[in-house]
């Protein structure tokens, strides 16, 4: 469906808020690669925005970027949904610097304008990446502050003032308990990757940091995937929001190819490896739950001959780069990680996802093979399901509206899903025989009293003695 902004944008009633709410959703439906689309030119941005686009080699926009630019541009909320890979950070980052292209205030010393909040480290240098690409030839101060490296170069880069701060939560409120930074001055904050920042590990740091904000702020949130408890503590953040959504939510792109393995859990290592040993495998990320699983599986590729490099939240941010980068650059074939990795890495070259472990959320599993037919190219997505794990595959085939195991390997997880039946136990009868009291019709024990139980102690102790004392006592005085 050919989509512009006159016809191809209908106005629903957002279903977040009550009917009393004044909000309106805006579906788009459409290809990604439609090149009928609407060019970046008819969006009214700034020229300087258009030469650094044409630069990076965009012309088309988007979808998702069709629908949200002009949106935002207007300073209403929204709420964006689209499939992994159709261009999210562009979608909010070029409206930011539309609205920077045309300020002529100020900046305040240790404050922002914009603020942009990621869950990962790896997201959040996504991000400035394509802020200082898309703004290179603005007058443009921007500055990420994540943990894991030293905070006195961000302090220092915070000190007069910035455009955009790209931030993590943690070390975000690390930097305004000691005043490096204050929030009182943004105009538009925005949560990328919102289903994962309003999730119960993130969602009391985004409520201090929200109570912190101007009331009279735009809030933007994006997301692949928005489940109803997330979409209803977003409502606590929004006013009157606009919903931009492309497709139906948490559907993975078309051109991921996805193929479901019943393995066990003891055979998941040579399956691994007959995987990754194919020739048309040139670059591939595997998913663990755990960092430990991470480590052990990089261990055993390591074993096998394979190049491979482990990224997890243990490990020190210089790690995590050094190992993005050698991805990067094909210094390294596979790439073992855990869901950390799945919402920061961009790059377009990545032909396997493999599941290793099936995530115990299903949405995860949507932004895990999202890693791969980025920039309109195809990839495939290779999972190992154990029969420990159906639930987790029912939740997933739930979630994307598909089967995704073969009709054989159904039938084989039926049969293992079957409890055995459980062998009768002999019953054992034991005989008690009755308590018929002390035989003076009380039913309860004579317990001896404490003179007698000392005297017969003090008797075993030393009989002798007890003895001697007997005789002293029978004897006669003269």
């Amino acid at each position: 469906m050919r989509v512009t902004p006159a016809a191809g944008l209908r106005k629903l009633p957002y279903l977040g808020h009550p009917p009393s709410a004044q909000s309106y959703c805006i579906r788009a439906f459409g290809d990604v690669n439609d090149n009928s689309l609407t060019q970046f030119d008819d969006l009214g941005l700034a020229e300087p925005i258009l030469r650094a686009l044409q630069t990076e080699g965009y012309t088309t926009p988007t979808p998702i970027q069709e629908g949200i630019i002009p949106t935002m541009v207007q300073g209403g909320d929204v709420v964006g949904i689209a499939q992994t890979g159709t261009g999210k950070t562009a979608a909010f980052v070029l409206p930011l610097l539309q609205r920077i292209s045309k300020s002529k205030s100020k900046l305040h010393s240790k404050s922002c304008r914009y603020l942009v909040l990621a869950p990962t480290r790896e997201l959040a240098a996504q991000i400035d990446k394509q802020v200082r690409a898309y703004g290179r030839f603005l007058k443009l101060k921007t500055t990420i502050v994540v943990g894991g490296v030293k905070p006195g170069p961000q302090i220092r880069a915070l000190k007069p003032g910035v455009d955009i701060v790209i931030a993590t939560p943690g070390r975000l409120e690390d930097h305004l308990s000691t005043g490096a930074v204050g929030l009182d001055q943004v105009e538009t904050v925005v949560l990328d990757e919102a289903d994962q920042m309003l999730d119960l590990g993130f969602l009391p740091a985004i409520r201090r940091l929200m109570a912190k904000l101007p009331k009279d702020r735009q809030t933007v949130l994006l997301s692949a995937t928005m489940p109803k408890q997330i979409r209803k503590l977003a409502n606590d953040f929004l006013t009157d929001p606009c919903e931009v959504s492309v497709a139906p939510a948490a559907k993975p792109i078309d051109r991921i190819d996805q193929h479901m393995m019943l393995v066990a859990s003891a055979d998941k290592r040579t399956a691994l490896l007959e995987t990754v040993g194919v020739s048309d495998v040139d670059r591939a990320i595997v998913f663990t739950r755990t960092k430990r699983g991470a480590d052990r599986v990089c261990q055993h590729l390591l074993k096998a001959g394979h190049k491979a490099a482990a990224i997890h939240g243990n490990r020190s941010q210089g790690q995590r780069e050094r190992a993005l980068a050698d991805f990067k650059k094909g210094r390294i074939k596979v790439l073992v990680a855990t869901d950390i990795a799945a919402r920061g890495i961009d790059i377009d070259d990545i032909s396997h996802v493999i599941n290793y472990e099936l995530p115990n959320v299903p949405e995860a599993y949507v932004h895990r093979i999202g890693r791969t037919a980025r920039a309109g190219k195809s990839g495939i997505a290779v999972s190992f399901c154990d029969p420990a794990e159906r639930k987790q595959l029912r939740d997933i085939e739930r979630l994307i509206g598909r089967s995704l195991l073969s009709d054989e390997d159904r039938k084989a997880l039926e049969a293992a899903s079957v409890p055995p039946t459980p062998q009768r136990k002999k019953r054992v009868r034991v005989q008690v025989k009755p308590w018929h009291g002390r035989g003076d019709g009380s039913r309860k024990p004579k317990r001896a009293s404490r003179k007698s139980t000392a005297r017969k102690s003090s008797t075993k102790r030393n009989p002798q003695k007890h003895r001697n004392a007997s005789s002293r006592r029978d004897r006669v005085p003269a």
